[in-house]
């Protein structure tokens, strides 16, 4: 049996169960995982079939092995990871390894970082399957082992498996997974397993390994929820109102049915979530969308969110004015403050920021009187199914989920209110209850993705940090005003503790920095109607911002050198440091930087920080030209995330996060104006440009630690590095978020 370490530092086991003892009744659960076999009928059963000793991999008579994935891709890698991690112990031909999504089924398939829940999050993939996948693999191979020791009547002890061939040296014997599948499926699946000595991998820490989903990708094989059809299938586009929370108070649909494909036009309201809407139900998108256009519709706003983006942020300011709920609270901050030599003074802005993934928001249901059937790029597979359950009146495993690729996602299908999953299972009800008995597939446009809701936060920080005579950081307040993405949502008993959302404290409540006295305050405004939801590295977008700008400014008033002051305040974080030095080292930090061309200046940046257990340092370079604006040159990285399973992908989970971090510092944000959301499209809320993106040299801090995840941790330093590096070339401080387009010394 093999071990995992749970969070709560427990140690619990993986139990196989093979498909004999399963039919006699006999099961396991280990920590909510049920590791039964996905059975291929009876037939299958009687005839040997295909080896699936647990529910993470089926190996066929053709010798290719199925991984069954239980995390989402959505572009960060998890497929190839997880196969890696299973195809390294079963000792694979890699070229004969495919995957497969997962069912939703919380008793195979949980979360272990999550505890008894299915869903893809939080960086959490390679981290919570490091031991599981590989003792599947494991499995799988003692029982090809076994069964080849049994055919050839030699020991086990003397055969050997290496890219899928299982060989016996002494008689020269060799056979292909294909070649043992029957005899091995018909024999007890084993207790035990022994695990690789990671000096051993042939696959974990290889560089190019190609990628699983790449290929499907490239020649449009893979199946996005915007691919996936059903016979007879409509398509639905929704008519939202203007300002949330308002609702439909009068329809005139009469010129949306007259619309050549338009099927029928059904109203949705009072969802769990509070949205409502029209939808408009067509024989394909274009005419739904024409369809939707033609309606005419009063709404009632009374009840509707109507403050905008300058009167959220005034009402913020005066919160921070007020005392908040102690996150943090160690020492005397105040009275170290009145004490100290120098002290620097702060205010923080951060705006509401969509997803914008690639792909908007979709959903392909059927429903049926005792079933409701969901295709999508599904990232929370529990919640939904309890979430729609409850609302249809079914269990929630009568709700069965179809994990599709999802063309990104950076925490918009992780809704913790299942809000476009809902509204479409709403439209589809609406619908049958009107005779219209048919799969309905609901699509958004890019400004219904833009316009939805559910963004990240806006949040205003006040800071105040002390420092002795001798340059030292003695002191740090720090007060934040924000909303709270868990409040009212079932994570909340989880989530938040004495009335303060972890989610928006981590990375500044649990500061790394060595700092005798620090005081954190939260206030969670409960009036500001605006759906939000965590955004790739969630918290740490705007704590670790405020962090390493304020350590720059503590360093600058210190006298010192940024990357020397803060390596002398990570004395007990060895991990911090190494990334810390691995970036400065590989940037050329104690080198000074080339110049510019004539009226140019250059400026050199740092920042670290940790984030979903991976240690991120960056260092950046810019140019600014004499009218202001400014490049992005290079960014080195430095990234601690444990044993480096693809490297590939880390680096691309890297580069991409350092993207997407470089999009909302220079351009993203949505703004609000009479509660109404201000843009629509790509072209008001700006995301990055290809010839803005900077060169990235990335590095890997060597590490035997269990692995961490990479999908959200290159995010959090990259502002705060860019930030202090305009402040190295223009000695100017940015305290708001996104930078303006011109900077002036």
């Amino acid at each position: 049996m093999g071990k995992i370490e749970t969070p709560d530092g427990a140690t619990r086991g993986i139990l196989n169960v093979s498909r004999r003892s399963l039919l006699k009744g006999a099961g396991g659960l280990a920590l909510g995982i049920f590791f039964a076999p996905l059975l291929r009928g009876m037939d299958a059963l009687a005839a040997g079939g295909p080896l699936e000793p647990n529910a993470f991999v089926r190996i066929d008579l053709d010798g290719t092995v199925t991984v069954l994935a239980k995390h989402l891709e959505m572009g960060q890698g998890s497929y190839t990871g997880l196969a890696t991690l299973l195809a390294e112990e079963l000792d694979a031909d890699w070229n004969q390894v495919r995957v497969e999504g997962a069912p939703a089924d919380v008793k195979r398939y949980n979360n272990l970082a999550f505890g008894p829940m299915q869903g893809t999050g939080g960086s959490t993939a390679m981290a919570n399957s490091w031991e599981q996948m590989r003792n599947a693999g494991a499995t799988a191979k003692a029982m090809l082992v076994a069964a080849a020791a049994q055919r050839w009547g030699v020991p086990a002890s003397e055969i050997s498996v290496s890219q899928g061939v299982v060989s016996h040296a002494a008689s020269g014997r060799s056979a292909g997974f294909g070649e043992l599948v029957e005899a091995a499926a018909q024999l007890p699946v084993p207790e035990q397993v022994q695990l690789k000595d990671p000096k051993d991998f042939k696959l974990i820490g290889k560089r190019d390994l190609r990628r699983k989903d790449s290929a499907d990708k490239t020649d449009g094989s893979a199946l996005f929820t915007q691919d996936f059809k059903l016979p007879g299938m409509l398509v639905a586009m929704v008519a939202y109102p203007p300002r949330f929370g308002g609702v439909p108070r009068k329809v005139d649909s009469s010129k949306a049915k007259a619309v050549r494909d338009v099927v029928e036009v059904v109203e949705f309201r009072d969802l769990p979530h509070g949205r409502s809407g029209v939808a408009v139900l067509a024989k394909n998108t274009w005419a739904a969308r024409q369809g939707r256009d033609a309606l005419v519709i009063e709404w009632d706003e009374s009840q509707a969110f109507t403050l905008g983006s300058e009167e959220i942020f005034a009402q913020y300011r005066d919160s921070a004015g007020q005392p908040g709920l102690p996150a943090t609270s160690k020492g005397d901050a105040e009275a170290a403050l009145a004490q100290a030599a120098k002290t620097v003074e702060a205010e923080y802005e951060f705006p509401y920021l969509a997803h914008a993934a690639m792909e908007p928001m979709n959903c392909l249901v059927k429903l049926s009187s005792d079933r409701c059937e969901i295709w999508n790029g599904e990232q929370f597979q529990t919640v939904d199914q309890a979430i729609i359950g409850g609302y249809l009146g079914l269990a929630p495993e009568q709700v069965s989920l179809t994990q599709l690729y999802a063309g990104g996602s950076f925490g918009r299908r992780a809704s913790s209110v299942s809000d476009y999953l809902l509204e479409a299972v709403a439209v589809a009800k609406a619908a049958r209850d009107k005779g219209v008995d048919a799969p309905v597939k609901m699509v958004w446009t890019r400004e219904d993705d833009t316009r939805g809701g559910y963004f990240r936060p806006a949040y205003l920080h006040r800071v105040r940090i002390g420092l002795d005579q001798a340059g030292k950081l003695q002191a740090w307040h720090n007060r934040i005003v924000g909303q709270s993405i868990i409040a009212g949502t079932s994570m909340e008993p989880f989530l938040v503790k004495d009335g303060i959302d972890h989610t928006s404290v981590e990375g500044i409540s649990n500061l790394s920095y060595a700092v005798p006295n620090l005081q954190v305050e939260l206030s969670t405004p409960t009036n500001i109607k605006v759906p939000v939801l965590w955004w790739r590295s969630v918290g740490h977008t705007h704590t670790g911002y405020v962090a390493e700008t304020m350590i720059d400014e503590a360093a600058v008033a210190a006298g010192q050198d940024p990357y020397a002051f803060r390596h002398a305040l990570l004395e007990s974080h060895p991990r911090h440091r190494a990334a810390l030095e691995l970036a400065a080292k590989e940037a050329g930090w104690d080198k000074p930087l080339a110049a510019g061309a004539e009226g140019e200046k250059r400026g050199r940046g740092i920042a670290v920080h940790e984030s979903f257990g991976s240690f991120v340092a960056q260092v950046a370079e810019v140019t600014v030209k004499a009218d202001g604006s400014y490049r992005l040159d290079r960014v080195v990285c430095a990234v601690d995330c444990g044993i480096a399973i693809n490297p590939d992908v880390i680096r691309a989970q890297m580069e991409g996060g350092i993207g997407f971090a470089l999009a909302a510092a220079r351009h993203s944000a949505i703004t609000l104006k009479e509660g109404r959301v201000e843009q629509s499209n790509f072209h008001d809320f700006q995301v990055l440009r290809m010839n803005e993106m900077p060169k990235v040299d990335v590095h890997i801090v060597p590490s035997a630690e269990n692995p961490t995840g990479v999908g959200e941790p290159g995010v959090p330093p990259l502002a705060p590095a860019l930030a202090n590096a305009l402040f190295a070339a223009t000695g100017v401080r940015l305290r708001k978020l996104p930078f303006p387009a011109q900077i002036k010394a």
